[in-house]
């Protein structure tokens, strides 16, 4: 079959308006926020709006060979989403619907395209909560934190999102619909088959549809801002909080470089002023005295840590403005070059080890690099300036970067906790995950997609013929 003969099809099933080949529209859709990661030109972009449309354009693309990368919002940051040379990218933003919220049972059925936020609004009418908060929460789409199993500010206490997710409707390689999971609160029959597609980011089906669990709206939260004299204080106060058995709704941590960025571009001051190196936030929505209970002891041992500072208010503005200058971190790099943000998880008793490291290797390659993070998990997001213009500095970020992950698996770490493998870590995932695990990876693959469909090139290649 033809090339046109396949458009023709797609036009048949989606529609003229669901269908572009134009090169100024299709080049908008070849990569996602990821520099590093490689990216193609693909041969249409399609917006399906039913599952059944998913369906359609599955088949045909099969039965042309022609591959399909599956996207959301294009918010990701590590190539997952990128297209391949005469693939089919797939865009799910107009499957948009929040199909049901039961809030008896404390669920909600949604379609990939809803975006984060928005459901998290909805939700919260009925007094419930959504519980995973990406920093991109505002723009990105549910089928995206389920491809690449996101986290985000609050998987302290809530976990990442394949904590939240109960169920989901997916479209095989053959054009079959598979529904996995339950609507109830427990469920253990077969094989956890909903586990194993979130986080695939895209290589084994497209989620049309997903049956995610709810929890009831938390309190207003209460904070705790702390500034250390040393990164290694920092460190410490974070291991005693989570060895006291403190579950804190959120603990971040900036490091000196972060704290000066924001300050300046916020035009306030955080501690950097003061010679700041380690500044940690932490907050509890656990309401009323159980919550003052909770950031009394991490103002104490935050105290009893080395804090030179500790501060806690229960105003709710007040700390939505802490929480923004953390939030306001890569915006604030800006005005230094473009970033390059990594993604790694080290044990919680070596973050000030792998900020350490940072330190290093930022001196080593001669550029700017900022550490925040999700102290509360040890998720770190180091992030590297540059000068896109220059050869030279890209070549440098790109080092940095795979310096930094290095550290991490060095100090008994994993190479990405929330934004996935893609198209830019995949030798990171095999030398990660070794080779019994790599080939195991493969043999999924090769039952679920034996055409390699989907997504070929991310996460892993499917090694010699």
């Amino acid at each position: 079959m033809t090339t046109d003969a396949l458009l023709t099809r797609l036009r048949a099933a989606l529609g003229d308006g669901g269908v572009h080949v134009d090169p100024d529209v299709t080049a908008g859709y070849r990569r996602d926020m990821m520099p590093l990661a490689p990216f193609g030109d693909p041969l249409a972009v399609v917006f399906p709006e039913s599952a059944e449309q998913v369906q359609e354009v599955v088949r045909a693309c099969a039965e042309h060979g022609v591959p399909i990368v599956p996207r959301g919002a294009g918010s990701g940051l590590s190539g997952a989403a990128n297209a391949v040379d005469g693939c089919v990218v797939l865009v799910t933003t107009r499957m948009n619907r929040i199909v049901e919220i039961d809030a008896d049972n404390r669920l909600a059925v949604v379609e990939p395209g809803v975006v984060n936020l928005d459901l998290r609004g909805a939700v919260e009418k009925h007094g419930l909560f959504y519980p995973p908060d990406p920093s991109s929460y505002d723009w990105c789409t549910i089928g995206g934190n389920l491809a690449t199993n996101a986290g985000g500010l609050c998987c302290v206490k809530y976990g990442v999102t394949t904590d939240s997710v109960l169920g989901l409707d997916v479209v095989l390689a053959d054009g079959e619909l598979l529904r996995t999971g339950r609507r109830t609160v427990k469920g253990v029959a077969g094989y956890d088959l909903t586990k194993l597609f979130v986080g695939s980011e895209g290589t084994l089906g497209v989620i049309t549809r997903a049956t995610v669990a709810l929890r009831p709206l938390p309190q207003a939260p209460g904070t705790v801002v702390a500034a250390f004299g040393t990164t290694a204080a920092a460190g410490t106060a974070v291991s005693r909080i989570v060895r006291e058995g403190v579950v804190p709704s959120l603990m971040e941590i900036m490091d000196s470089v972060s704290i000066a960025a924001v300050e300046a571009h916020l035009k306030t001051e955080l501690g950097a002023g003061r010679g700041c190196a380690a500044l940690l936030l932490c907050q509890s929505d656990s309401g009323g005295e159980a919550a003052r209970a909770e950031l009394a002891k991490v103002e104490q041992i935050c105290l009893d840590s080395g804090a030179e500072l500790a501060h806690t208010t229960f105003d709710v503005a007040e700390g939505h403005l802490l929480l923004a200058a953390r939030r306001a971190v890569l915006m604030a790099l800006e005005v230094y070059g473009a970033w390059l943000t990594d993604d790694v998880c080290v044990p919680r008793t070596r973050i000030t080890e792998l900020i350490d490291a940072c330190e290093r290797i930022s001196t080593e390659v001669g550029l700017r690099v900022a550490v925040v993070g999700h102290a509360g998990d040890g998720n770190m997001h180091p992030t590297i300036v540059y000068d896109p213009t220059s050869t030279d500095e890209f070549a440098r970020a790109r080092r940095a970067f795979a310096d930094i992950l290095a550290a991490g698996l060095a100090l008994g770490g994993t190479v990405t906790g929330e934004h996935g493998v893609g198209k830019v870590k995949r030798e990171w995932l095999a030398r990660e995950i070794g080779p019994v695990g790599l080939r195991t990876h493969r043999a999924i693959k090769a039952a679920l997609d034996p055409g390699n469909l989907f997504n070929p090139g991310s996460m892993f290649d499917l090694g010699p013929a």
